[in-house]
């Protein structure tokens, strides 16, 4: 089963972190995704670039409206993703656990993917509604 991982934290804790303290973060996650790829549960996975540079497509009016920045105003900001390739539940609560040792503080928000496409092919994995 897929899951995606979102990954929560304040834009402007991280934004503040020096670039050492910003690659140490960095390092302590790539043994985490090593780990991953090892074991063959690691999909896409982005660092998102800050809200500053986010459009927002609004679509509850007539007429779509584009605005700047992120929708969502909130203390954290959703900063990047991962999809991962689980059994269950528990073993993607097992993944977060060990990104979020890796990341201190924010937040992992996990959610199953109901794929529309798999990957590389235009046949729909599942039913399209």
């Amino acid at each position: 089963m897929y899951y995606a991982l979102l990954c929560y934290h304040s834009e402007k804790t991280v934004g503040a972190w020096s670039k050492a303290e910003d690659d140490t973060v960095m390092a302590r996650l790539l043994a985490v995704h090593e780990k991953l790829v090892r074991e063959g549960k690691l999909g896409p996975a982005a660092r998102l670039m800050p809200t500053t540079a986010a459009t927002t497509l609004r679509k509850d009016n007539k007429e779509p409206v584009v605005l700047d920045g992120p929708f969502a105003e909130t203390k954290e900001q959703l900063l990047g993703f991962y999809v991962i390739d689980c059994k269950d539940l528990e073993d993607a609560l097992d993944v977060a656990r060990q990104l979020g040792v890796a990341n201190p503080d924010g937040a992992y928000e996990i959610r199953p993917i109901a794929l529309m496409y798999d990957k590389g092919s235009l046949v729909p994995a599942v039913p399209v509604r």
